[in-house]
């Protein structure tokens, strides 16, 4: 591929800012790595010198061991997000045992009391973790593995149930995934980003959640170095390998409708290099959601491949990569007058990316990342006449066919010394896309030429920002973010990110509130000539979405619960949303002049009641609303988007959203899940009314064999309650529920 000059000096930028940054910047930071530190002390806070702390992955053989100073404090740098068992012992005292959560760019100074030994007591446990980072102004949460396994239908290759039922305000709807009501999320795997720029013009999945040891949702208040994207950070720490021994396993599933999700899955480690892959693949007979109750050409088969490969080259040097590839075919699904006609469309899409990490130990507390990363995306959207000879209302034949190719890297530094958890750093990409765009009329009328176009574009931001530490139960948090894109339009933003955390002492409650602006750059996408003329319809180029977000929360730890609230206000300039291109199937990016979003959200979270029973409740109240007129993109009415001007109501509004869900252990080796979902509707067309409440009930029941063979049955949407989701234009407009799905499942572990 001959690459623009554009392009080129894009790169060079890049190349020669992480050259400067590697030569005088004063520390790094990998942002999937976060650091433990803390204080040994007796029950009257006299340091104890000498304590021996083992800290250790709760799901792999990665561990750390250290020895409090005189001052008894000890840090441990570069931990993995996730779960870990912390024993702190020492002569005279009893062992302590504590199972912590690592959260990405976190640095909380914990304390560790140990009370003198007694005859009939030498350790004492705390089995649950504390979910709260007590210096964090961001609503986030983080979700391991063996809870992602333990929550029925996450495991699927296909499905997001582990954002939805852990995220307020997260749903899908028209066959996409939204978080407080805006479309576009932010994919990182080990803290790199995935890059993504257009918008709803792919359904398949991004990461298949088995490949996943951990991910951290971030839903508000971001940091400075988490990006642009306003509504939701997804940092997926994959499966590394530490936590197999020359170990393979074997996840089948068959069900209903014709469905089958399955992977194989191998890893093996040693003391200093650890690997995992896995090859999947599944179908079913309902990927995407019907538009009639009755469900019709609505087919779906994918098959993709993963790997995962660390090296620790020394004590101070780590080399990470992981690269995925995928692809997925999907029917779109027919009403019952389509599928008598003979109308046969599909939507093709490939997935690839490679990610290389270096992270460097500089030393104590400071970190050193280098990561150049690659992504290559395709969505292809292919209509066809059907036998009949005719369509639908005369609707023309589509053919959409867009290609995304990216490469760039990111450079982070960062250190934690003290009071201070700092970060600056510099990402940038470059991207080329190849699109395709043609309407076959079917009316009689002369059909418009095919368009062909080959925009890039390129994006530069760096970064800096602090968490400071001002007392035991205050942190500030401060930074920007400066964004440069450039594109059919060059803009540039510099953006504040400021929050504070408040620790209520004896309480322990933790209060926290931010201000943020982002920036979140355009898609490429760009159309023209006939095919517009033919839909009555204009373009104009497509400008960055602009927001500003204010957010207060207030996190509550009782006896192992976790109680978490939020409120929220979102507002946005050129807002982003899609179209139709007339009565095609092409769906083209749009801005709305303004939006604003408002919302109450609610989490619990409970430990291990009785050492069997989990329980988790997710709740959201939100509106989402536009105002003013389409300000690029897809133009097909010169009006104002609402009639009377004012705020309306958008189509991803639903006010309230409730997920209740609960795993228990019963005897003989077996355990039950069970997941209670509700939406009050969607808007009804162009509203202002709403379509009626639904509410679904899934159950799974299993059992396990021993430590490697187990064997499940699930049932979603156990009473098979049918209801339409919304009648948004997107992929034929009316979406209905899936109906119910029965199937069984085994997981069986060997060694090779």
């Amino acid at each position: 591929m001959v690459r623009s000059p554009f392009v080129v000096r894009a790169l060079l930028l890049f190349a020669t800012l992480t050259a400067n940054a590697v030569c005088h910047a004063p520390r790094a930071f990998a942002s999937i790595f976060g650091t433990v530190r803390g204080i040994v002390h007796d029950v009257q806070h006299h340091p104890i010198p000498g304590a021996q702390i083992e800290l250790r992955a709760k799901q792999s053989d990665w561990q750390r061991s250290t020895i409090s100073s005189a001052d008894g404090s000890f840090q441990f740098d570069a931990v993995p997000t996730g779960e870990y068992t912390i024993r702190i012992s020492q002569e005279s005292f009893r062992e302590s045992v504590q199972t912590i959560l690592v959260i990405a760019d976190s640095a909380p100074l914990r304390h560790f009391p140990l009370e003198l030994a007694t005859i009939t007591q030498k350790v004492e446990v705390q089995a649950d973790a504390d979910r709260i980072d007590a210096t964090s102004s961001t609503s986030s949460a983080t979700i391991t593995r063996s809870e992602i396994q333990d929550l029925l239908g996450a495991s699927r290759t296909n499905s997001l149930e582990f954002i939805t039922s852990f995220t307020p305000g997260a749903y899908m709807v028209h066959d996409q995934l939204h978080i407080r009501g805006g479309h576009q999320v932010s994919w990182l795997v080990d803290g790199i980003p995935v890059p993504n720029t257009n918008i709803a013009s792919n359904v398949g999945a991004q990461f298949d959640p088995k490949d996943i040891d951990a991910v951290e949702i971030q839903r508000g208040g971001q940091s400075a170095e988490y990006g642009d994207r306003t509504y939701a950070v997804f940092n997926v720490i994959p499966r590394s390998g530490f936590e197999r021994n020359h170990e393979a396993e074997l996840i089948a599933t068959s069900g209903s409708h014709h469905s089958t999700d399955s992977q194989l899955s191998f890893g093996d480690h040693s003391e200093r290099f650890a690997w995992y892959a896995s090859t999947s693949a599944t179908r079913s007979d309902i990927g995407l959601m019907p538009p009639e109750k009755q469900e019709f050409h609505d087919n779906n088969n994918g098959l993709g491949i993963f790997t995962s490969l660390i090296f620790n080259a020394t004590p101070k040097d780590q080399l990470r990569f992981v690269g995925s590839a995928r692809g997925d075919y999907f029917q779109i699904p027919n009403a019952l007058a389509q599928q008598q006609l003979g109308t046969r469309d599909v939507e093709r899409e490939h997935d690839v990316f490679a990610n290389f990490c270096w992270v460097h130990t500089m030393n104590s507390g400071v970190l050193f990342t280098i990561a150049p990363f690659f992504h290559w995306n395709r969505a292809a959207y292919d209509g066809y006449l059907p036998a009949s000879g005719v369509t639908l209302d005369n609707a023309p034949i589509t053919t959409e066919h867009n290609d995304s190719h990216y490469e760039g890297g990111l450079a982070n530094l960062a250190v934690t010394r003290g009071k201070h958890n700092a970060r600056i750093g510099v990402y940038a990409f470059a991207q080329q896309d190849d699109s395709l765009f043609r309407m076959v009329n079917t009316d009689g009328t002369p059909s418009s030429s095919p368009q062909l176009s080959h925009p890039h574009g390129s994006i530069f931001s760096t970064y800096g920002e602090d968490q400071f530490r001002a007392t035991d139960w205050l942190t500030l948090n401060a930074g920007f973010r400066f964004t440069h894109f450039s594109g059919l339009i060059i803009e540039s933003k510099t953006d504040p990110r400021l929050g504070v955390a408040l620790r209520i002492p004896k309480l322990n409650w933790v209060a926290r509130a931010s201000y943020s602006r982002f920036y979140q750059a355009p898609p490429l996408t760009t159309i023209s000539g006939s095919l517009l003329d033919s839909a009555g319809s204009g373009f104009l180029p497509l400008h960055g979405e602009t927001d500003e977000q204010r957010e207060f929360g207030l996190a509550i730890p009782l006896r192992g619960w976790t109680f978490d609230f939020s409120n929220f206000q979102t507002h946005a300039v050129n807002f982003f949303d899609h179209d139709a291109l007339g009565s095609s199937n092409i769906f083209l990016p749009l801005t709305i002049e303004r939006a604003r979003i408002h919302g109450w959200e609610a989490t619990v979270r409970s430990p291990k009641i009785a050492k069997r029973f989990e329980v988790y409740l997710t709740y959201s109240n939100q509106s989402v609303e536009g105002a003013g007129v389409i300000t690029g993109g897809l133009i097909s009415d010169l009006g104002q988007l609402c009639d009377g001007g004012g705020f309306c109501y958008l189509d991803h509004d639903q006010r309230n959203t409730l997920a209740i869900g609960f795993h228990t252990s019963l005897p003989w080796r077996m355990f039950v899940s069970g997941n209670l979902g509700y939406g009050s509707g969607f808007l009804n067309s162009d509203g202002p009314q709403h379509l009626g409440g639904h509410t679904e009930f899934s159950l799974s029941i299993g059992k396990s064999f021993g430590q490697n063979f187990s064997v499940d049955f699930t049932a979603q949407n156990l009473a098979d309650s049918r209801y339409q989701i919304d009648n948004s234009n997107t992929f034929g407009g009316t979406h209905w529920n899936y109906p119910r799905e029965i199937y069984g499942g085994i997981r069986y572990r060997f060694h090779f």
